[in-house]
């Protein structure tokens, strides 16, 4: 696939933090990627984006730190229903060539449910957007 510019082909990291945002039913998606060469790097960089928008329900996550064969996978779907955040937001970021990398997704709840598959299709989304 196509790596990220001024990244080198061998290790695929993210060059730099970005930041996604999409709508849905009123409710928006901020999906942050950074550089997450460790997990307490990565647990780090949860709480920045945590304290970056303090008034966020929900900050969900997903990380990959290290590659190739010693990687440690990491998920948290922070108060959503089970399996709706973290786990599709790990299957994009495990589908990516990129390691070292952890996403936070932050959900401004807009009062109308999505119901389990309309958090999965918006999680997923806000996670491929912040990796553009």
């Amino acid at each position: 696939g196509k790596g990220p510019v001024g990244v080198k082909a061998a290790l695929l990291v993210p060059a730099e933090t970005a930041e996604a945002e999409i709508k849905v039913k009123n409710s928006r998606f901020i999906g942050t990627i950074g550089h997450a060469p460790t997990i307490e790097r990565a647990r780090e960089f949860i709480q920045e984006v945590k304290d970056k928008y303090p008034d966020g329900r929900h900050h969900c996550y997903a990380f990959a730190v290290g590659h190739g064969a010693s990687v440690t996978h990491g998920m948290g779907d922070d108060g959503e229903p089970s399996g709706t955040a973290g786990r599709p937001m790990l299957a994009v970021l495990t589908g990516t060539e990129l390691g070292d990398a952890c996403v936070v997704v932050t959900r401004y709840f807009g009062g109308t449910k999505l119901g389990t598959g309309g958090l999965v299709k918006a999680y997923t989304e806000a996670t491929q957007m912040a990796l553009l």
